[in-house]
């Protein structure tokens, strides 16, 4: 017995020390002089082979009468959109004059925002076309063919036993810019090529607590998103802050919350009131490995990371783009504007003028009042108010 248990000693002495090994030599030391030995973009490539398969095994195993079925469940949308603007629809249907048919339009907006507005949408996870082998995406189809699932299975014993134990997340610092935001991983993958202060507000529980421990090592600008005058001091810190060119640069989220990878949200005014130059910086996620996106109305922060870390991998392309300043006569909402096309048109996203707090609140009633005034001004300019012009 005493010999058996020497021998698996060992052994085992033998298997950790050539995982320290090669722990050393594949990432510390690489680590320390930056030098890339293409083990990851190896490992995306692979990933993508086994995608490909994958997606391959799905056309196959799934039976002809159930395509519409699956190509129902892995659409990115339910309902087909009728875009033609309401300048073209109510002066078209009656030169522009009132009339009681004009309620069916706005009713017709109505259904298609209660079934499927382009708001909310952005604030869950983006649907695949295909799916990435993971069971929490919108199509779980592990299902279709034994292969598939031998597969799958195989996957998620990498992912959990393997891959889960190797990674960390290490906070670090990074450069001045504004920047699209998904997920507090933005700050991390921006950290690695330089140093920031944050701009954010302030977060309870497991976010909190790193923000505590971040505010210990260097000068951060956190605030109340409820409080008014938490936004005047904000503006006035980051004045002060970038006119000390001694100081760490900032990194700054215009939009607020996190969006789900499709789209750029409206750009708070806040961060390009303060003067300066500005910039940009475009970041996207690859949603065939790992779904980057918090939302953190639904996950708390401790189940976000624990999807992070059992995913696939999480891959994100970085743009660093031109440099940008106010133009004269110009004002921060345009400027803003101007910012998140640019952003949005490099990650390939689409660009939307809704503010993210509507993830939190409901539409401002300027909103509908403005919907309320355009209309009203196509039946004031067409003459039919006053004249008893109605259809």
């Amino acid at each position: 017995m005493e010999e058996n248990r020497g021998g698996h000693g060992l052994t085992e002495g033998r298997i950790l020390s050539i995982w320290m090994i090669s722990f050393v030599a594949l990432v510390l030391l690489p680590s320390v002089f930056r030098v890339s030995l293409g083990i990851s973009h190896f490992y995306v490539k692979i990933l993508i082979k086994i995608l490909e398969w994958a997606t391959l095994q799905i056309e196959e195993g799934v039976k002809q009468q159930k395509a519409m079925a699956l190509e129902n469940l892995i659409s990115t949308g339910i309902i087909q959109r009728d875009e033609t603007p309401m300048e073209e629809e109510v002066v078209g249907r009656c030169q522009g004059c009132f009339s009681l048919a004009d309620v069916m339009y706005f009713s017709k907006k109505g259904c298609e925002a209660v079934a499927e507005d382009e708001v909310t949408r952005r604030f869950s996870s983006e649907e695949l076309l295909s799916w990435n082998l993971l069971s929490r995406t919108n199509a779980n189809l592990h299902h279709v063919s034994w292969k598939l699932a031998a597969v799958w299975v195989t996957g998620i014993l990498i992912r959990y036993c393997l891959l889960l134990p190797f990674r960390e997340n290490k906070p670090q610092r990074g450069s001045i810019c504004v920047a699209n935001h998904t997920s507090p991983l933005d700050v991390l993958i921006l950290a690695s090529d330089g140093c920031y202060s944050l701009v954010g507000q302030v977060h309870g529980g497991l976010m909190g607590l790193i923000q505590k421990s971040c505010m210990q090592t260097s000068q951060h600008v956190l605030f109340e998103r409820s409080e008014m005058k938490d936004r005047h001091l904000v503006r006035k810190k980051i004045r002060e802050h970038i006119a000390d060119k001694a100081k760490l640069p900032i990194l700054i989220f215009p939009e607020g919350t996190c969006i789900n990878n499709t789209s750029v949200m409206m750009f708070k005014k806040g961060s390009f009131e303060v003067g300066g130059t500005i910039h940009p910086v475009a970041i996207k996620y690859d949603p065939r490995f790992g779904d980057a996106f918090w939302n953190s109305t639904k996950h708390s922060m401790m189940t976000y990371a624990f999807n992070v870390i059992t995913s696939w991998a999480i891959v994100c392309n970085v743009w660093y783009l031109p440099p940008m300043v106010k133009e004269e006569e110009e004002d921060a909402v345009h400027f803003a504007d101007r910012v998140k096309a640019v952003i949005a048109a490099r990650a390939g996203m689409s660009v939307l003028p809704w503010d993210g707090g509507l993830k939190r609140k409901k539409v401002k009633e300027t909103f509908k009042e403005e919907q309320q005034k355009k209309y009203c001004q196509i039946v004031i300019e067409n003459g039919s108010v006053g004249n008893g012009n109605v259809c």
